[in-house]
């Protein structure tokens, strides 16, 4: 019993930790938009991408050791130290008065973001196999203090600086977010308890990194890239993506991109439950199916096309003799068109809108290219067709399909770390580390790749024909694994699985309800 209480205190403390940890971590993209739009410090583009990407950046990278040293002396010690480290260097981003100065302390804050290794190789050992995916649910939902900085962190700002009036004020944020770092490290020490896995003292480093040469560590690491590192590049890219395809403020981008994030966060522990109640595959199946069908929907931009359409053509030769605003009369011929007024419900992505358009509209019209007088031969065009194609990608559809993928992929995150204590229960912290690596690459790298798309095409929606490819390969290789173990394990039972589904698909298979 005493065991219990004390896996459920170090449960909700690795939680809180984990929360405050992600709050500090995700603090650059609120800070660094701040400081350039109040003019006080003249940042270009490039330089305000790596402010903004190094602590994601230093947050992944720091994760596999972080995780080798929880696995030798345990989460308490290592949770705390990290905190401390990540409290000092937060510190820090007050004084700064120059680019280099700013980016040396965002490394040094990064490691907040390792926290997450700490947190799920600690919060493992003190819970059986059985509940393992709740409980690192659980402790996963910490994400949404990446929306918790969204949402609060600018009206912080914008209090403390009296709205712009005393704008030195805003080095009190950074020593706010440090003072809460060094409060959580001290209550977490006091309030945890020591526990490693037994032997990992003893392994040297490279019986601690050999779990890293099994291919499913990498695929579990791909798996990760997609629903951690999308959510990390999401969240921050969503931003501006409603500020130049939907034209809204800033506060209300942040606003809408917080729909995305704070559920991704919070249903986590639910994907946790899930996974222990289902199985993590059965689980990515659907995070991964779900991923590809809104990913294609939000591949379809915001557009307005104006194409060729079907035009009236002349039946035989002979002389324009009068163009009214739907005829055209050549000799004693009568050629009817459609003029563009008559058009009903004529919309434009620039006037006229309606609220809600789900699927394109397309209307159509003819334009006269003849005129009053002029000789026109068999077959000549009179009138020339347009075809006008209107997409709205309504902002509450789309924001909708977007909350179904921020969804997914918190259950996804769960689904992902409920593998590794399955197949490495003693390397937690290794294997966690990396595919937390893996994972955290995939924020920092996503937003660079969809800045090229976006050079390159011009389309904002390329970014989801990016989420689209990488889930497809994530499924493909999912059920490639898993058709293999089945192969393996049960090789009769497929055979007659596919000469069952071959000769009549709609039969019911044997013992199946």
């Amino acid at each position: 019993m005493e065991e219990k209480r004390k896996a459920r205190m170090v449960l909700i403390m690795n939680t809180i930790a984990f929360t405050v940890c992600f709050a500090v971590w995700m603090m650059n993209g609120v800070l660094v938009t701040f400081l350039v739009d109040n003019g006080i410090f003249t940042w270009n583009k490039a330089q305000i991408g790596w402010l903004i990407g190094i602590p994601v950046l230093t947050g992944s990278l720091t994760r596999l050791p972080v995780g080798v040293l929880t696995d030798k002396y345990g989460g308490r010690i290592v949770y705390t130290v990290l905190m401390l480290v990540a409290a000092v260097a937060t510190y820090l981003l007050s004084t700064a008065n120059s680019y280099e100065q700013f980016l040396l302390a965002s490394l040094g804050f990064g490691i907040s973001g390792a926290s997450f290794a700490v947190g799920i190789a600690y919060t493992s050992v003190w819970f059986e196999k059985k509940f393992q995916g709740t409980a690192l649910g659980i402790f996963g939902a910490g994400n949404a203090g990446a929306a918790l900085t969204a949402l609060g962190a600018p009206s912080l700002l914008n209090w403390l600086t009296q709205n712009g009036e005393q704008i030195e004020n805003w080095r009190t944020m950074p020593k706010l977010y440090a003072l809460v770092l060094f409060v959580m490290a001290i209550i977490f020490y006091f309030t945890t308890f020591t526990k490693v896995v037994q032997g990992s003292k003893t392994k040297t480093l490279i019986q601690r990194l050999e779990p890293l040469k099994h291919a499913r560590v990498w695929r579990l690491g791909l798996y990760y890239f997609l629903v951690f590192g999308g959510f990390v590049a999401l969240a921050q890219w969503l931003i501006p993506y409603y500020v130049n395809v939907y034209t809204m403020s800033v506060a209300m981008a942040g606003f809408m991109t917080s729909i995305f994030s704070l559920p991704s966060g919070v249903i986590r522990a639910f994907g946790g439950w899930l996974s222990d109640k289902l199985g993590a595959r059965p689980i990515m199946y659907i995070v991964l199916g779900a991923c590809i069908f809104s990913s294609a929907l939000l591949i379809v931009p915001r557009m307005e096309i104006q194409s060729p359409g079907q035009g009236v053509m002349a039946l035989k030769s002979g002389t324009v003799k009068n163009i009214t605003d739907n005829e055209i009369i050549v000799d004693e011929t009568v050629y009817s068109y459609k003029n563009k007024k008559d058009v009903p419900n004529l919309v434009s992505l620039t006037h006229n809108e309606p609220n809600v358009l789900v699927l394109p509209r397309i209307t159509s019209w003819q334009e006269p290219v003849v005129e009053v007088a002029e000789s026109v031969h068999k077959k000549q065009l009179l009138a020339r067709g347009v075809t006008h194609i209107f997409f709205q990608a309504n902002v509450w559809i789309f924001t909708f399909l977007v909350f179904i993928v921020g969804i997914m992929m918190g259950i996804g995150k769960a689904a992902v770390y409920k593998f590794i204590p399955e197949h490495f229960p003693k390397d937690v912290g290794v294997v966690g580390g990396i595919v937390g690596v893996v994972g955290g690459l995939g924020g920092f790298i996503s937003p660079v790749i969809f800045g090229y798309l976006l050079r390159w095409t011009g389309i904002w929606t390329t970014s989801w024909m990016f989420f689209f490819v990488l889930s497809v390969v994530c499924l493909v290789w999912l059920h490639l694994v898993a058709r293999r173990m089945m192969k393996a394990r049960a090789p009769e039972l497929l055979r007659e699985l596919e000469e069952k589904v071959a000769t009549d698909p709609l039969e019911q298979i044997p013992g199946e309800a």
